[in-house]
């Protein structure tokens, strides 16, 4: 039995992670229309393989050694639609986060101006509930259609058991689809591109984007900053290989150029040693370990 659209097989993942490390994908497919990728999970479930799903590829360290079953790429599946007279937008899993925030802003719709930094999908705000600026995904999701055994489950912010960071998708299987948001219509959109334009110039100054990184790699525990942490621990600019805790934000790691997966995950487990020994805080990961990191 094989899906009704093209896949490939042990395809390189490192191209399609923010870090740019990983193995091979034992199945790999990028579907485009809904329809696709309803039928390549279809094949998947039929033959009990493990699917695993990227977005943009941030958030996650793929390991060295490569992903077993079936790699879907979500991040074609774009497109939204906008309702006017519920303030409610709806989003495709593979669409963008920054897109969305700034076609917010666009027709003055107030609500997503927090998202414009952050370098993820929807289906990813959806699974890991990010957030940025003061604003999260369960503020402002209404719904999320998420693929479940075989069906299409339609789960609100209660049902997804949103807490930090956490929804219920990171320990149940699915596949988010789509999502829907709730904005308010009717603002000033000048005001909202330069409020949606601050936030991302913070962003940018702040964090080191000109390098390949997954994103913040540890959750902030109660009462402290990660980073802070981090810093006061004096690991900026620490290196395993090339793998580095950045020198301008503590919480992110970053590829110097010649990284493994298994420096960074090195990386991270010896800045958890170091502030649990210098703060008795054992940091967690953010970033969604996938793979043989034994």
């Amino acid at each position: 039995m094989t899906p009704a659209i093209p896949y490939q097989q042990q395809v390189m993942l490192a191209e399609w992670t923010t870090y740019r490390v990983g193995g091979t994908a034992q199945w790999f497919a990028c579907p485009r229309t809904l329809a696709d990728l309803h039928r390549l999970l279809t094949w998947a479930t039929a033959e009990q393989a493990p699917v695993t799903v990227l977005g943009a590829g941030s958030n996650v360290l793929v390991s060295d050694r490569g992903i077993e079953g079936l790699v879907l790429c979500t991040r074609y599946l774009r497109g939204a639609t906008w309702d006017e007279q519920t303030g409610q937008v709806t989003a495709a899993a593979g669409m963008p986060l920054p897109q969305l925030a700034w076609e917010a802003a666009r027709r003055g719709w107030q609500g997503l101006a927090w998202a414009v930094g952050i370098p993820g999908t929807v289906g990813g705000a959806v699974v890991m509930n990010a957030g940025a600026q003061g604003g999260c995904t369960a503020e402002y999701l209404v719904s999320a259609e998420v693929w479940m055994d075989g069906h299409i489950v339609t789960l609100t912010p209660a049902e997804l058991g949103y807490s930090y960071r956490f929804s219920k998708l990171q320990i149940t299987p699915g596949v988010v689809l789509s999502a829907c948001w709730q904005c308010t219509p009717g603002h000033n959109p000048a005001v909202l591109l330069r409020q949606t334009g601050d936030y991302l110039h913070h962003r940018r100054t702040t964090q080191p984007y000109h390098l390949p990184s997954c994103g913040s790699v540890f959750r902030n525990p109660p009462n402290y900053k990660a980073g802070w942490l981090i810093e006061q621990s004096g690991l900026k600019g620490y290196q395993i290989g090339q793998a580095q805790v950045s020198p301008l934000h503590a919480n992110f790691i970053v590829n110097l150029g010649g990284a493994t997966a298994q420096h960074i995950y090195d990386l991270i487990c010896h800045v958890q040693a170091t502030v649990a020994q210098r703060w008795g805080i054992q940091l967690q990961p953010e970033v969604k370990f996938i793979g043989d990191f034994s």
